[in-house]
């Protein structure tokens, strides 16, 4: 359609719109959990498992916490963004492989699949000209 054609020229604005979406929803979904101390961070990092370490689970629970909520706000202004992205792409797959784990299947796991493979994406992409990171 010629009308959409010409949206092509709006790929950085396209970037931004997705960085702030998904940050905006990890730091929903990452803050609770880095508020809820060392008592929350035990049981997250009790997900190492799922790999075979099963040693200080708060600090991977910790890890996990900051890394949704920060990871979040570096997507969002585009600042150390591949590192970033990398942290949460190996968040998706420990997500992904406690829901196999606990027998939920391709459907539970869906959702950590789908936005490990979007973050893939975007390391290859870059954050685009509307970033701290632009180059």
């Amino acid at each position: 359609m010629a009308i959409l054609d010409k949206l092509g020229k709006y790929r950085n604005t396209g970037l931004l719109v997705l960085r702030i979406g998904l940050g905006i929803m990890f730091i929903i979904h990452g803050f609770p959990k880095l508020a809820g101390g060392p008592s929350g961070w035990t049981s997250l990092g009790g997900s190492m498992k799922v790999i075979g370490i099963n040693f200080m689970p708060i600090f991977w629970g910790f890890m996990a916490a900051a890394t949704e909520t920060f990871g979040g706000f570096l997507l969002i202004v585009g600042l150390f963004f591949r590192p970033a992205l990398i942290l949460l792409v190996f968040t998706m797959i420990i997500a992904a492989l406690v829901h196999f784990g606990q027998g939920e299947g391709l459907q539970g796991a869906s959702h950590a699949i789908e936005l490990g493979i979007v973050f893939i994406g975007l390391i290859f992409i870059g954050p685009g000209k509307y970033s701290v990171d632009k180059k």
